[in-house]
């Protein structure tokens, strides 16, 4: 299996790597508690169609080694850069989902897009959702420190009685077999207490309002409109707004789980976007900028 360091403090962080060497690069970054798994209906239909897809398991998550520190926004977008380091990426896409939409925002923030040519923020709970300078209309601290203690007193009903609202089964064409919930209920109980509360506690603190409209490169952002983990109106429709050169596609009907539920639109959009950057085969759009 593929490991490799953090560059932060040797932590040992697992990941995989899909797909021809020489195919246009896509990294990706779970949601808290999930690791590359989630990722499946993405990465193995991209990686069959000639795209190298590589995602990474956080620390305290998946197969990644289990650490008691490093759960801060800093680290963990060290870490996922450390990554693009380690394999010598260029011309990446970085693709996050929920809190991983704050770790991709953080890496660009703090190194620059010299891997990177493109982003895209899935079902992303960035700028921030809970109230913060940045997102004054967020949720209340209160609601959500409460919300904690029913998370750290049972994890495993916690994850039960919020399925149905994370794919939001209630709304046409949503549907989700209950063994494939109970799988993902298991791989998010695969992280380790200590990186489940930690990700949380960088969910309440992420306020990325500022660090947006500085990101000079293309971002697709897509939410749905039924996403109860990070609603429309205070995530996705507001990071387009402040990102420069941002595109939204809105899909209707759509909760947080989007990549199970809608697994095919969510993968040929993805193809789109990542093959616009390549002006021909093999030539990424930076090629061509730079007179090559």
């Amino acid at each position: 299996m593929p490991y490799f360091e953090s560059p932060v403090d040797g932590t040992r962080l697992h990941y995989i790597d899909h797909g021809p060497a020489t195919g246009p690069v896509a990294v990706f970054a779970a949601s808290a508690y999930l690791g590359h798994e989630m990722w499946e209906y993405q990465t193995l239909p991209l990686a069959e169609a000639g795209f190298r897809c590589v995602a990474l398991d956080r620390r305290g998550h998946g197969r990644s080694e289990d650490t008691w520190n490093g759960y801060d926004l800093d680290t963990l977008a060290d870490d996922l850069h450390g990554l693009l380091d380690h394999l010598d990426l260029r011309e990446v896409t970085l693709v996050g989902h929920s809190v991983g939409s704050g770790e991709v925002i953080r890496c660009l923030s703090r190194h620059g897009g010299d891997r990177v040519a493109r982003a895209v923020l899935v079902a992303g709970v960035s700028p921030g959702v809970v109230r913060s300078p940045g997102t004054p209309d967020g949720w209340d601290p209160a609601d959500v420190r409460a919300d904690d203690e029913v998370f750290r007193r049972d994890r495993a009903a916690y994850f039960t009685a919020l399925a149905d609202d994370f794919f939001a089964v209630h709304r046409p064409g949503n549907q989700v077999s209950p063994h494939y919930v109970r799988h993902l209920i298991d791989c998010c109980l695969g992280a380790t207490p200590r990186a489940a509360n930690g990700v949380r506690a960088v969910v309440a603190a992420l306020d990325l309002a500022g660090e947006l409209p500085a990101l000079d490169l293309p971002v697709l952002v897509v939410h749905g409109t039924h996403d109860a983990s990070a609603p429309l109106s205070l995530t996705g429709e507001r990071a387009a707004r402040l990102l420069p050169d941002a595109t939204l596609k809105v899909y209707e009907n759509g909760g947080h789980g989007l990549f199970a539920t809608h697994a095919a639109r969510l993968t040929a959009d993805l193809r789109e976007f990542i093959e616009a950057g390549v002006v021909r085969t093999g030539e990424p759009a930076a090629a061509r900028a730079a007179g090559r």
